[in-house]
Parts: C-alpha cells; sequence; structure tokens
C-alpha cells in the first residue's frame, strides 16, 4: 500500500494507493460513517464495481445508498447537479456525512461540486475508476460543471476526505479511456520532469497494456507530483498549480467544438492539446522543434491524437480560438497560455497574440 498525503493544513487527506483496496473500502469509509447510511454516486458503466464496494460496507454493518447516473461528459450538467442534490437532500444528508464519489472524473467533478453546496458544504470521498480520475481529476479539489459557455465554468474548490485508488478496477477500462487516461500521467513529465517523460517512453506501452507495475508506479508518480503541486498552490493564485493545465486551452477548445461529447474524451483533446502547445512553442522558437516532434511521436505510438485533425476536429483557428476565449482563466481579457522551452520547461506566458495562435492552428 502507499500513502501519499496532500498537505493542506486542515483541509490535509491522504491517497491510499492499493491493488484490491475496493473491496475493502469499508475499512477507511466505516469511520467516516458516523453509524449513519452512506451515500454512493456512480454511472451505469460502474456498476460491477458499485457492487464490490457495497458488499464491503455491508460486511462491516454499514449500510448505503447508491445513485446511479448516466455515463458521459453530458451528466456534468445544470439538470444532473439539480438531480443530485434532490436526491442527496431526500435521503437526508447532513453537514458531517461524507458522500462518496465511485467512478470516473465526471462522477468526480459533479459529485464534488454537488457536496460543495449541500447544506453549504457536506464531505465527500473519491474512489476514481478511471485511470485518468486515479492521476489527475481525483486529487486537489476541482469540482465543476459544464455550461453552454464552456467546460468546468461553474464550479467550486472542495477538498475530499479521502481518495482511494484501486488500481485493478482499471482491468475492466476499455482501452480507449486507459489511452485518454494516460495523456494525463505523460502530462506531469512534460511539466517539469523530463526523466519521468523518458520512463513514459520506455514504459508506456506495458502500462496501457495493463502491466501492473508500470501501472502501479505511473499512478503513484503521479498523484505524488500533483500533490506537491497543489499543496504549494491550492487554489490556483501563484501560477504553480496552472502548470496542471498544460495541453488544457487547446483542448477545451477541442472539446467544445465537439460538443463535450464521447467523440472526444477529455484526455484525447488534453493529448491533442499538449501536442499543440509544443508546437506553438517550437512555432514561436520557445522550444527545440525535436521536442515538439518527440512529444507527437510519443501520443501516435500510443494511439493519441497529435493535433486538431489527428483529433477527428474540422474547425479553423477563429473557431477554435473563439471557443478560448470562454476559458475559465481569462484574466484582465487576457488568456494565459502553457508553454514550453522544451521537454520538463513548461511555464505560463500571459502575453500570447490570439491572432498568432489561430494562425498556428490554420497552418
Amino acid at each position: 500500500m502507499t500513502t501519499i498525503p496532500v498537505a493542506l493544513g486542515s483541509r490535509s487527506y491522504d491517497v491510499v494507493i492499493e491493488a484490491g483496496v475496493l473491496a475493502r473500502a469499508a475499512d477507511w469509509l466505516k469511520p467516516l460513517s458516523r453509524g449513519r447510511r452512506m451515500a454512493i454516486v456512480t454511472d451505469e458503466n460502474v456498476l460491477p464495481h458499485l457492487a464490490t464496494l457495497q458488499a464491503s460496507l455491508t460486511a462491516a454493518g454499514v449500510e448505503s445508498d447508491a445513485i446511479v447516473l448516466p455515463p458521459g461528459e453530458g451528466t456534468k450538467s445544470w439538470a444532473m447537479l439539480e438531480q443530485l442534490t434532490d436526491r442527496l437532500l431526500e435521503l437526508g444528508i447532513e453537514r458531517g456525512d461524507h458522500v462518496v464519489a465511485l467512478g470516473g472524473g465526471v462522477i468526480g467533478d459533479l459529485v464534488g461540486f454537488a457536496c460543495s453546496i449541500v447544506k453549504r458544504g457536506c464531505g465527500f470521498v473519491q474512489i476514481p475508476t478511471t485511470l485518468l480520475a486515479q492521476v489527475d481529476s481525483s486529487v486537489g479539489g476541482k469540482t465543476a460543471i459544464n455550461s453552454r459557455a464552456g467546460k468546468n465554468l461553474v464550479g467550486a474548490f472542495h477538498q475530499p476526505a479521502l481518495v482511494l485508488i484501486d488500481p485493478d478496477v482499471l482491468d475492466t477500462l476499455p482501452l480507449r479511456h486507459v489511452r485518454a487516461g494516460y495523456a494525463e500521467v505523460v502530462k506531469y513529465g512534460l511539466i517539469d520532469d523530463p526523466a519521468f517523460f523518458e520512463w513514459c517512453e520506455a514504459n508506456a506501452p506495458a502500462l496501457v497494456a495493463g502491466d501492473p507495475a508500470a501501472r502501479a508506479y505511473a499512478i503513484a508518480h503521479s498523484v505524488a507530483a500533483k500533490a506537491r503541486i497543489v499543496a504549494e498552490d491550492e487554489r490556483e493564485t501563484t501560477g504553480k498549480r496552472a502548470l496542471l493545465n498544460l495541453g488544457h486551452t487547446f483542448g477545451h477548445a477541442l472539446e467544445a467544438e465537439a460538443g463535450f461529447s464521447d467523440r472526444l474524451l477529455h484526455g484525447e483533446g488534453v493529448a491533442a492539446g499538449m501536442a499543440l502547445a509544443f508546437g506553438y512553442s517550437a512555432a514561436r522558437g520557445l522550444a527545440p522543434a525535436a521536442d515538439a516532434d518527440r512529444v507527437a511521436a510519443h501520443l501516435r505510438a500510443i494511439g493519441l491524437p497529435d493535433g486538431v485533425a489527428a483529433a477527428g476536429i474540422e474547425a479553423d483557428g477563429e473557431t477554435l480560438v473563439a471557443h478560448m476565449l470562454h476559458d475559465k482563466k481569462m484574466d484582465a481579457g487576457k488568456l494565459p497560455f502553457l508553454l514550453a522551452r522544451g521537454i520538463g520547461g513548461t511555464f505560463l506566458d500571459i502575453s500570447v497574440n490570439l491572432a498568432d495562435v489561430r494562425a498556428f492552428l490554420d497552418a
């Protein structure tokens, strides 16, 4: 078992990583139940894991109620937020209770946001069941839903009380979703850890194929990296946490053009966005062209998109930049971009000319 602390003072919590931990989840959840029924929120794709979790709770004498939502990005909506909060209130959720989010990033984001507003804030626990959620979205307390204007534009910072990660649940994850999650793994190497990027180049095929050792190392390394950054800059005020958005400005624009649908999974959008960020950095003379080519080649080798066309998007630069103008990171009319001076050299640039971005995307 690996336990990684997220050090945030009174809001600190542990991320527990262990194969098979889902079947023993009650060891951690029973103390949080306070002798009351626990609410579990999940989606229709996760029902086998729900059965495992509820069996663990039942064996420990903890009763539970399951709220099963539709899968997919469309669930991160006002309508589903209303439905979920109403159901939690019907179940009598109190401020001292903890709701369990069992699922991928969509469930984690929605449940976390709901828990930030129900009774002006109740507790929640993340049990992520996708690679992307395990290495990224379950840690750090960013919660949100999508709106017509864009992705994750309505939300709150609300830290979980605990994160339980069971790498074994990835055995049931479709290959496409494993690849999409891998984009958030390799991101940590591209941000500030070139040695980890080299590890990814050597071990990504084994990781994607389900090798337990590669999978466990990638998850633990990624979580530790994110925990460190979040502890330094919980609410993205110093710019350090902003580095975790590498690829997201371009990627969210691609996702918006795809209608936030399964046409383009979030991790696929991030992969294409990272390749574009490195490509744009090289075009501006900030990063070596060889590094941009190396990043794109690695993503292609894993089966991830490395640009607009590869992501299945047919849109010009003007259209994509228009999507970017709804980015939640807009500040005083300027859009910060995560660019790179090379692999492991990501930095925040607030002086990007959007006309140059349009021209780059058109090219």
